[in-house]
């Protein structure tokens, strides 16, 4: 990133707009779909800069998907909280939330599922399972909140709903897979409930 004529240069800045800038372009073409010189010419930045804040291409990819996974993290987790106290409203929020990206005309998908796909080896994929591991402690939180009998179990009931939904609507049925979703996840978590309850 160009510093202006009299500014000084901070390396943290510096590093978060390279991977500001670079994270819709990779989400967009795919993690092989664009060289490193055409990535860095689109962003902006020479290669001796990319290389000296990531080591290679590959560091500035585990960068991207890692700062995504913090933010769709923080974006569905508040999302949740939004909610009210109620977990039914809380796992509504966040289908809801889910069905507002598939609606995007950028959606193309998770980026921890086509980065896994696209790289079957460490580090990505260690980066995609915490990805998963974080948004499994959301689901199990909330049905725990709900009262149910095996919130660790329906958690994972959940989060097959979750990414199940945002793989069917990337590659089927963009307009009603996370309605759909919800409506299954909501039955769900009623049912997980003990009959004494």
């Amino acid at each position: 990133m160009p510093v202006p004529k009299g500014s000084t240069i901070d390396p943290e800045r510096t590093r978060s707009g390279i991977i500001d800038a670079a994270s819709p372009l990779l989400y967009e073409r795919g993690l092989d779909g664009i060289g490193v010189a055409e990535l860095c010419s689109r962003i902006g930045v020479s290669k001796e800069t990319l290389y000296r804040y990531f080591g290679n291409k590959d560091g500035l990819i585990r960068a991207v998907l890692e700062a995504r996974s913090d933010r769709v993290t923080s974006w569905i987790a508040t999302a949740a909280a939004a909610a009210g106290e109620d977990p039914r409203d809380q796992l509504a929020a966040v289908f809801d939330e889910l069905q507002r990206w598939y609606e995007e005309p950028t959606f193309r998908g998770c980026a921890m599922h086509n980065a896994a796909a696209q790289h079957q080896a460490q580090p990505v994929m260690g980066i995609t399972a915490r990805h998963l591991d974080r948004r499994l402690d959301l689901l199990a939180a909330i049905a725990r909140r709900a009262g149910a009998a095996d919130p660790d179990t329906v958690g994972r009931q959940l989060l097959l709903l979750v990414e199940g939904a945002t793989l069917v609507a990337a590659h089927y049925d963009r307009a009603s897979a996370g309605q759909h979703a919800k409506q299954a996840a909501l039955a769900l978590l009623a049912a997980a409930r003990p009959a004494d309850a």
